[in-house]
């Protein structure tokens, strides 16, 4: 079994392959290509790898080491990926990335999906027009006539804020739009939101030690037609933790995961109601074997509940 390590040194030395025929990778004797997943409400397929901007990227950006996030961006195009999860929340990153993506003209190569929310943690009421002046300076910073994806953030005031969001979907300044929650006191809320709204997507917390979404939501999402973005799938760092020191069980070659990040993403997006995992990084090797994730087999359900079995082991 190849380790992470020389799977690092292999992705990086067919980097220049990838440029000219993004979503191949060569690992070991075989051609690996690229898992894409469709949106359902349109069809569009995404890779299920992409990049989410909180946590490590958003620190980065605050230092104003912008050099590291230019070679995860660039990083992420060259493996085939697109996804790029932002949020005025998240501090400079969407600003940053939004200069980067300028700077390595790949603006419109990226998929952005950012977020709005002006009614605050504690479930207040939004104003409207600071809500559309949110969004504004979204489109300013990214740099996007039609942004591709703006989404609830947190579910704060929904009724005001998703309003919004369906007129700019009618406008066609939005492609897709949905709500957004990590907090399990909104998960009930927010499955009464996914059965009566016109949702393209909704955001949800989702890993391999984290089953919560696959008892209801996970399914209703599948029902509905409506495509997942999955934040935390390393459980932020809590599944790093667990696995600190321990090699990846060799039989996780059988579904093409050679590091643990695979292993973790792999699981994530084999659930068929997942579209991408959008894992925060700012190291440009980590995007790297990330994207690893979205290359080769996916575990099958057996599979699955060995992984889950395995890591709860730990």
């Amino acid at each position: 079994m190849i380790s992470r390590r020389d799977y690092l040194k292999l992705t990086l030395a067919v980097g220049a392959t990838l440029a000219l025929k993004p979503g191949m990778l060569w690992s070991e004797d075989k051609q690996l290509e690229l898992i894409t997943r469709a949106i359902p409400s349109s069809g569009e397929r995404l890779p299920v790898v992409g990049l989410g901007s909180s946590a490590t990227f958003a620190s980065v950006s605050r230092s104003e080491d912008r050099d590291a996030l230019r070679e995860v961006l660039k990083t992420l195009v060259e493996k085939g990926g697109n996804v790029f999860d932002t949020a005025p929340s998240y501090g400079a990153s969407e600003a940053v990335a939004g200069q980067i993506a300028e700077e390595l003209d790949i603006t419109d190569d990226l998929f952005w999906a950012t977020k709005v929310n002006v009614a605050g943690w504690g479930g207040g009421k939004a104003d409207p027009d600071t809500a559309r002046e949110q969004i504004e300076t979204s489109f300013r910073r990214i740099g996007k006539p039609v942004i591709d994806l703006i989404q609830v953030h947190n579910l704060g005031d929904v009724p005001t804020q998703l309003g919004i969001l369906k007129e700019m979907r009618e406008e066609q300044r939005v492609r897709y739009i949905g709500v957004t929650t990590t907090f399990p006191r909104q998960y009930e809320n927010l499955e009464r939101i996914m059965a009566r709204e016109p949702l393209d997507f909704i955001g949800i917390d989702y890993a391999v030690d984290n089953l919560t979404m696959e008892q209801r939501i996970l399914p209703l999402a599948r029902e509905q037609g409506i495509g997942v973005l999955v934040y935390a799938p390393f459980g932020r760092t809590r599944l790093w933790e667990k696995v600190k020191g321990k090699d990846v069980p060799t039989w996780a070659a059988e579904f093409d995961a050679y590091s643990w990040g695979q292993f973790f993403l792999k699981f994530v997006v084999a659930h068929p109601a997942v579209t991408a995992a959008t894992p925060a990084t700012s190291k440009a090797r980590h995007m790297a074997d990330n994207m690893g994730a979205a290359m080769g087999a996916l575990p099958d359900e057996e599979m699955r509940q060995r992984m889950i079995h395995y890591i709860a082991g730990l």
